[in-house]
């Protein structure tokens, strides 16, 4: 070989060769395979769909019990979706446990206590306390959870996802021992009693066509059915409205009621589920919608394994084509039960609320028209057909018309949920359908309307408790939860409860609520509450707030400067404190609370 044509062979080199050589691997962090093969085989056939990012996380996280950064790293890969947006989903939520590297996982047993109002009334703080005395911090973590739905039967704790009722450390320690982990299914109208007993032949007329959706409509506009989540919209204009919008549409179903002293929605699950299944089956039927979708909160295991049992007998049936009905779970955030969080949240991404409008009937669930309604909402439209407009009209009191499902708890001697005429006065129910006040307590004040309702003083006991009576005094009913307080409670600790609450669930997204309620518990700290500082600060979150948390958040507060100035006279610690709260919800650090 000639050397001109060893001299031809030779690979000549551009001059700027090997100087941005191409990476082996993407930027960021790199996939495990090993953990990459678990989560498809934890998957399955399952759909890659961006919307069900929020259920592979609880898949994940029921699986592991946590979730790892390998976990989140493989997730993004299999959804072809940038790991930050998984990681920013993952911890926006309050039941996902997130995993750093070098980070050890929690312990297998996780053992929430309820610490909203109602069971701090009865004794939450020292059943904490009792259950970390009593079990190994290194097999058994002991967290503070928001309301878990169970106020009637407060203090509650959750072992894994099971719940203790009426609880206390031997109960909890027993159940940890036992290793009960899972719900418990209560008794309840399984389908084939429920069309033994005329179920969902309303649903057969109106796919039949013996009933057209304004049929229906008008039935709901006699009675007068509004939005039972808390807002009253009213529910046959709401069908008006996404129906007069470009299909394809949507329904939503928001099952998330999170306000702390609200549990009615859980009670007519774990009861009669198909009633409320029709009931959702027939709006999707009214607005013509593409599927429907039921978002339920995380805090009930026991209601979603019926809605998963029942469902899948529904289609089996033929009234809803096979995954029509999608059940979604939501993973610990109250702000969800706004709808246009609850949205997002549908879409996989972190519980936001949406700046308005447009509104959700014309822009919601995947950028189409959405009917969003409360599961109780839609759990009256067989009954309003069945029984007639007249007859739910005809109930209520003081010139309200109609039915509520009041949730009651707190210092009552019969809690639970009480379906009573609308318009009933504080007075009427407690002495009618709770009992009277507990042994021992004598009735000092109320929350009409769960947290974010106000608080009111015994002596306003007659109000009637509508939609729009209380907004006069500064209060509203919203979901009908009621709380009641006695002379044994202090109210400058029940405030603070409630703002802690709020600053807690505050998605951040919006300086006034994210700020706000930080500032305001930190004034709330304070020995000597500075009542101008605090109103304005009040009304800067209501005016600037986005959503609905952020512009209530300081009604307990407003109402108490009202009604029980006598509580806030007194700024002597030891008078403030007592049993039934937690230390360092009151103690006052002026040097915190300075900055």
């Amino acid at each position: 070989m000639s050397a001109d044509s060893t001299k031809d062979n030779v690979v000549r080199l551009h001059p700027g060769a090997g100087r941005n050589k191409s990476r082996i691997h993407l930027r960021g962090r790199q996939v495990n395979l090993d953990t990459l093969a678990q989560l498809r085989q934890l998957m399955g056939d399952q759909p890659i769909k961006r919307d069900m990012l929020v259920e592979y996380l609880h898949l994940i996280q029921d699986n592991f019990g946590y979730l790892s950064a390998a976990h989140l790293a493989a997730l993004a890969h299999e959804m072809n979706i940038p790991m930050a947006e998984v990681y920013e989903c993952a911890t926006f939520y309050a039941h996902f446990d997130i995993v750093k590297e070098g980070e050890l996982p929690p312990p297998a047993v996780t053992v929430r206590v309820c610490d909203s109002l109602s069971c701090q009334l009865a004794g939450a703080v020292q059943l904490k306390a009792a259950i970390e005395a009593g079990t190994d911090p290194t097999e058994v973590r002991i967290v503070n959870a928001p309301c878990m739905g169970r106020c009637d039967t407060a203090p509650v704790a959750e072992v894994g996802h099971y719940h203790v009722d009426r609880a206390d450390a031997a109960k909890v320690v027993a159940a940890i021992e036992a290793k009960h982990f899972h719900p418990e299914i209560p008794d309840y109208l399984a389908y084939d009693a429920y069309v033994a007993e005329g179920g969902y032949t309303l649903l057969k007329q109106c796919l039949a066509g013996d009933y057209s959706w304004e049929d229906i409509q008008k039935v709901l506009a006699d009675a007068n059915l509004k939005g039972l989540g808390g807002a009253g919209f009213p529910t046959h204009m709401k069908w008006k409205f996404v129906r007069q919008e470009p299909k394809p549409r949507y329904l939503a179903i928001n099952g998330d009621e999170g306000e702390p002293g609200t549990f009615k929605d859980r009670l007519y699950l774990e009861s009669d589920p198909h009633r409320f299944i029709e009931g959702a089956l027939i709006s999707a039927w009214a607005v013509e919608a593409e599927a429907a979708y039921i978002y339920l909160r995380d805090e009930y295991p026991a209601a979603l394994e019926i809605l998963k049992a029942e469902i899948g007998k529904v289609e089996d049936a033929g009234l809803a084509p096979a995954g029509g009905i999608h059940l979604r779970r939501a993973a610990g955030a109250y702000i969800c039960g706004e709808e246009s969080a609850m949205i997002e949240s549908l879409e996989g991404k972190p519980g936001m609320p949406r700046h308005r409008p447009p509104f959700v009937a014309q822009v919601g669930l995947f950028n189409r028209p959405t009917l969003v309604n409360n599961i109780e909402t839609v759990f009256w439209i067989r009954t309003l057909v069945d029984k007639g407009a007249e007859w739910f009209s005809s109930q209520g009191r003081n010139g309200s018309h109609g039915l509520r499902s009041f949730s009651v708890s707190g210092r009552i001697k019969n809690p639970g949920v009480k379906l009573a005429p609308a318009g009933i006065t504080m007075q009427e129910l407690m002495e009618e359908y709770c009992g009277g006040m507990a042994d021992g307590h004598t009735f000092k004040g109320y929350l009409p309307g769960g947290a974010s309702g106000g608080i009111l003083p015994a002596g306003m006991a007659d109000i009637p408790l509508d939609f729009g009576t209380l907004n006069k005094y500064g209060c509203f009913i919203g979901s009908a939860a009621v709380v009641v307080l006695s002379d044994q409670d202090n109210i400058r600790n029940v405030v603070v409860n409630l703002l802690k609450f709020f600053e807690d669930e505050s998605c951040g997204q919006c300086t006034p609520c994210r700020v706000g309620t930080e500032k305001m518990v930190k004034l709330l700290q304070r020995p000597d509450w500075d009542k101008a500082l605090m109103a304005e600060l009040s009304q800067a979150m209501c005016d600037a707030s986005i959503c609905g948390l952020g512009q209530a958040a300081s009604n307990p507060i407003n109402t108490v400067f009202k009604y029980f100035d006598a509580d806030l006279i007194a700024t002597d610690l030891s008078t403030t404190t007592n049993k039934y709260f937690d230390a360092d919800l009151i103690a006052i650090d002026l040097s915190a609370s300075a900055k």
